[in-house]
């Protein structure tokens, strides 16, 4: 199965030469008391742009496949291997995977990033001149889109296994719900910028004054990952209630509302179009560039730490906060039950994390103790099944500065128990995740849930 690769808008090439040189003056003007070792890197970084050419940095990612793309792993030991990176970014489309903007890269952090097939070789050699350590975590891009569908379970139907497209997630949460009418019920919060409706799934024995605990998927696109846990939860619930004791209690006492996928255009655009589209699919005025980072587009330290006000950017934080018709409904809908909604769950990948607020700030968060200790403990629940290894604690602090993000914001409307989830992997597959590891990511993840939401019963407030 192969899928295409959609286009990118960008620069002029007129444009990037101004860009270019000016960014090379300024480098040399600023680095100027540094080593002679550094001021040749610069000529070298330029001889670079020469040796690619120009004219190939405004085709962009627009591949009909991803053949012979590659995924880079470096580890940047100085300021001057950042610029090196800095500098690649500013000449060729570098798609950066981990973290999720060459702005948010420092010295001796761990850097994933995608460059197109025609630029790989000349990668290679600047990250040898440069001596910065690197290693390929994919050699070849399109073989890794088509082998993560290694699923036995081949059907058009609906598969927990599988990855399942839009149109079959949306007839699943109808059918679980016609299915399982004392435990779930369907609703719509909102429709989408392409107008597609939001289903919600509730999940309890109906009660009076019942807590809640909201948990969303797929907040970007291309985490495909994550609305394969929201399915997989619902189906736990399900079929455990009445047999797991922990799972009916939860369900008799608490609600769960569960939104599958929160950024469904994008979705349906890594299936139809680019695999590896992160954002929404709105249109944005004044540019080509589409869609906004829904989650830098909350009111929490909106664009400021870690979020960018470039249209083009994949973490654009958007023309103001919940700009987007998608975190617009997510919020209002919270915002609507806040009184009963005590905890926040947002699933992503990849990386192996457990992460609590804050993002937008590096100031920790009144209740730092006991989420700290609820994060260690979920995370060793998690680890009890496979010993998948999961590191926790608040986002700034623990990877990067993020702002704008739902985590912080349901946080700041109250909600003391807001956690962040990063499932599998550690980037031998990132955001391509093969099927077959489905069961044992949502396995594994469901405990980590299950503790939380177990604990927020015992502490409601």
């Amino acid at each position: 199965m192969q899928i295409k690769q959609g286009q990118k808008s960008k620069l002029s090439i007129d444009q990037w030469v101004v860009l270019c040189i000016t960014d090379k003056k300024k480098d040399k003007t600023s680095y100027k008391t540094s080593t002679k070792r550094t001021e040749g890197w610069f000529e070298k970084m330029w001889a670079l742009l020469v040796l690619i050419g120009v004219a190939s940095v405004s085709a962009h990612l627009q591949d009909l496949s991803f053949d012979g793309q590659k995924v880079f792993r470096v580890i940047p030991q100085n300021d001057e291997q950042v610029e090196i990176l800095n500098f690649l970014a500013r000449i060729m489309e570098v798609d950066f995977w981990q973290p999720d903007s060459v702005t948010l890269v420092r010295p001796k952090m761990q850097v994933d990033f995608r460059v197109e097939a025609e630029k790989t070789f000349k990668v290679e050699d600047l990250l040898k001149e440069s001596g910065m350590e690197y290693q390929v975590l994919i050699d070849n891009l399109q073989a890794a889109l088509d082998a993560q569908f290694d699923s036995q379970a081949r059907t058009s139907s609906h598969s927990y296994v599988k990855y399942n497209n839009w149109d079959t997630i949306a007839d699943w949460t109808a059918d679980i719900a016609a299915q399982n009418p004392e435990l779930v019920s369907r609703s719509v919060i909102g429709n989408t910028y392409e107008g597609r409706p939001m289903y919600l799934l509730k999940l309890g024995k109906s009660g009076a004054s019942k807590k809640a605990i909201f948990m969303d998927c797929g907040f970007h696109a291309r985490e495909w990952i994550s609305p394969a846990f929201c399915q997989w939860f619902v189906k736990e619930a399900v079929e455990t209630y009445g047999k797991d004791s922990v799972m009916t209690t939860l369900l008799d006492n608490l609600d769960f509302y569960v939104l599958p996928v929160v950024n469904i255009d994008g979705y349906v655009y890594t299936w139809t179009n680019d695999r590896m589209w992160r954002k929404t699919r709105s249109k944005n005025s004044g540019t080509s560039c589409i869609g906004t980072d829904p989650n830098r587009n909350f009111d929490a330290g909106w664009c400021t730490l870690g979020a960018s006000d470039y249209a083009c950017s994949s973490t654009y934080c958007g023309s103001a906060p919940e700009s987007e018709k998608e975190t617009k409904a997510l919020a209002d809908f919270i915002r609507e039950h806040l009184s009963t909604i005590k905890a926040y769950l947002t699933i992503h990948s990849y990386s192996q994390l457990l992460l609590f607020p804050y993002s937008y700030t590096y100031n920790l968060p009144s209740n730092y103790q006991e989420l700290n200790s609820i994060a260690k403990a979920a995370s060793k629940e998690l680890a009890s099944l496979y010993n998948t290894d999961y590191t926790y604690g608040p986002g700034a602090t623990t990877i990067y500065p993020a702002a704008g993000g739902s985590d912080d914001w349901a946080y700041d409307q109250g909600i003391k128990y807001s956690f962040t989830f990063e499932l599998r992997d550690t980037g031998r597959h990132g955001f391509l995740l093969p099927e077959s590891q489905i069961k044992p990511t949502c396995e594994e993840t469901f405990l980590a849930v299950k503790y939380i939401a177990n604990y927020v019963l015992e502490h409601l407030y």
